[in-house]
């Protein structure tokens, strides 16, 4: 069978994540929602999604297919009913279609379909808060299923543990003399992933491969330090998806950094308000501030996005793609893409410096910067001229 991820009317509700990636490809908890969905079904997949991303994740159609919703993450009872699906037949959640079987060049019709219900529990992502407000359920989900009838690496006996039973750690990862309490959530310590002296960690918490945690760093779950990320000083309740860095002290919680991310040293932010207020985060949807239901929120960043040292962050801060924030006072609660500055005001960072910075950092890593890279953030440039007041 062929499976397809489509991104669904969430994809702007998830902005500035989604405007580099498809929502298949956000991670939450250890794995990605791609990863996850291949796990549980055996398969590889492609993505319906913005046709400006559409060369870097194409789609593959066949004879037979069966298309996903990727806001929906996958478990055991949702994967089982998604395999056994038959022609004409789709899966719904309330009003909101989770998958159907699709013929090549069939005109799909739900009017027409035999309409399975769904109402069992499942985890939805609909808002970029709920990346790091459902973690703790994510990371839990996806332990069980990557440690299911595997063994984990010896815990080190220079290790301070709590709860030892709910401790994975794969081969190639290094820790010594470092507390890890897994009696508040499961604990999963990557391949070649690396935590160094002093640390004290509290679950849920999963570390990537090849990613480190630098010394004598604090950890409260549920926080997911992505594949290939740095993190140091105090982390709470926050996503890294993969190669970011925030190596050095200062405070990041309540938070979600996408991908090429930068934390400058000592930078922190907030994540609750003064007045202990409900938090309202920028929407580029309605293209104004809306309500979260949350009384702590902190920092959502896009892709490629930096700032220097002592940067500070208000409560509900959303910066977009490509930024570069630098300088003394809060920059405002909403950054838009390819902005460079600080608090006192910001100029356009244009694609070719941009670019240049990409190169370089993604070079460390091992990454080629492509053409489709280039392409897909030239459109992101434009498409987001009209909050850095160039329309």
């Amino acid at each position: 069978m062929n499976y397809i991820l489509f991104d669904g009317n969430v994809r702007n509700a998830l902005l500035p994540f989604t405007f580099t990636r498809p929502v298949a490809d956000i991670r939450v908890g250890i794995l990605t929602i791609r990863e996850k969905w291949e796990k549980y079904l055996g398969y590889t997949t492609t993505t319906i999604t913005e046709e400006y991303l559409s060369e870097k994740f194409p789609m593959v159609e066949m004879e037979e297919n069966v298309i996903i919703n990727a806001s929906f993450l996958p478990n055991q009872v949702l994967a089982e009913m998604v395999r056994n699906m038959e022609e004409n037949q789709a899966i719904f959640y309330e009003d909101e279609v989770i998958a159907f079987y699709t013929k090549e060049g069939q005109e799909v019709d739900f009017e027409t379909y035999e309409i399975i219900e769904f109402n069992d529990e499942c985890i939805r992502i609909e808002h970029t808060w709920d990346i790091f407000q459902k973690n703790d359920a994510a990371i839990r989900e996806d332990f069980d299923l990557l440690t299911e009838d595997r063994f984990s690496q010896p815990i080190p006996k220079s290790v301070n543990v709590i709860a030892p039973e709910n401790i994975f750690i794969e081969e190639g990862a290094k820790l010594e003399f470092v507390t890890l309490n897994a009696s508040t959530g499961p604990i999963y310590i990557g391949k070649n992933a690396e935590i160094m002296e002093g640390s004290v960690i509290r679950g849920p918490f999963a570390l990537g491969e090849e990613a480190q945690v630098k010394l004598a760093t604090k950890i409260y779950g549920a926080t997911t330090v992505g594949p290939h990320c740095r993190v140091g000083g105090e982390v709470n309740n926050s996503v890294l998806f993969a190669y970011s860095n925030k190596g050095h002290d200062g405070f990041l919680g309540n938070s979600v950094l996408g991908e090429w991310c930068n934390i400058g040293a000592d930078s922190n932010n907030s994540n609750l308000k003064n007045n202990y207020e409900e938090v309202k985060l920028w929407s580029y949807e309605s293209e104004r501030f809306e309500k979260t239901g949350l009384q702590f929120c902190g920092l959502m960043m896009g892709d490629h996005s930096k700032c220097g040292i002592n940067t500070m962050f208000n409560t509900g801060t959303v910066v977009g793609v490509s930024t570069n924030i630098f300088g003394s006072g809060f920059p405002r609660n909403f950054v838009p893409s390819f902005s460079w500055g600080g608090a006192t005001g910001f100029t356009t960072y244009i694609t070719k410096k941009a670019f240049e910075t990409a190169k370089i950092v993604m070079s460390r890593r091992h990454v080629d910067f492509t053409e489709e890279d280039a392409k897909i953030l030239e459109h992101i440039f434009e498409e987001t001229k009209k909050y850095r007041n160039e329309a």
